[in-house]
């Protein structure tokens, strides 16, 4: 049986759909829905991009951090922002509660369905490339992630069936009992 209490928690790049995968998810199995962007705007009065732009890549980092780390939900889908994984201890405290699905598309997919950066209130280092931010964060959202999605030939629904299906793979899958 599947555990009542847990979480489901998306990580992927900007572009992977972890919202509108997260949010098709959470109907299908009746859970709540949490997106930590607006978690974020919502306690700092700010968008991400506005956060990045006076006080920089960390300031956004480390308000994601705070917001993952006083985040107590119980039977919900979230959906992370896409430096969630640059803190061991939010990553530490949304394991306990809850399986992690990484989304993973190719850098290929997350500019065609991007298109300008420069708006998203990407979290990453001056004169970082894009290449590299990518590659960066692939390592550490493989590390954290109890499945893996693929999803780049799969449309938002089919990447839903595909999560669903892969977490009868998993032991102590989040999902309420059936």
């Amino acid at each position: 049986m599947l555990e009542k209490s847990q979480n489901l928690v998306f990580v992927g790049m900007p572009g992977s759909g972890k919202s509108t995968v997260g949010v098709l998810v959470a109907k299908r199995l009746g859970l709540g829905f949490i997106d930590t962007d607006l978690l974020i705007q919502q306690e700092t009065g700010r968008t991400l991009q506005h956060i990045v732009d006076q006080d920089g890549y960390v300031a956004l980092r480390k308000a994601e951090e705070q917001v993952l780390l006083n985040l107590n939900a119980q039977q919900h889908v979230i959906s992370t922002g896409g430096s969630a994984v640059y803190s061991d201890a939010a990553m530490r405290h949304l394991k306990t509660g809850g399986t992690v699905v990484f989304l993973d598309i190719s850098l290929d997919t997350v500019f065609a369905r991007i298109g300008d950066f420069s708006l998203r209130g990407i979290s990453k280092k001056p004169n970082q490339s894009l290449l590299e931010l990518y590659e960066e964060r692939s390592a550490l959202y493989s590390r954290y992630a109890d499945l893996t999605i693929r999803g780049d030939a799969l449309n938002h629904e089919q990447v839903c069936d595909a999560l669903i299906d892969g977490l009868g793979s998993i032991k102590n899958p989040a999902a309420p009992n059936s």
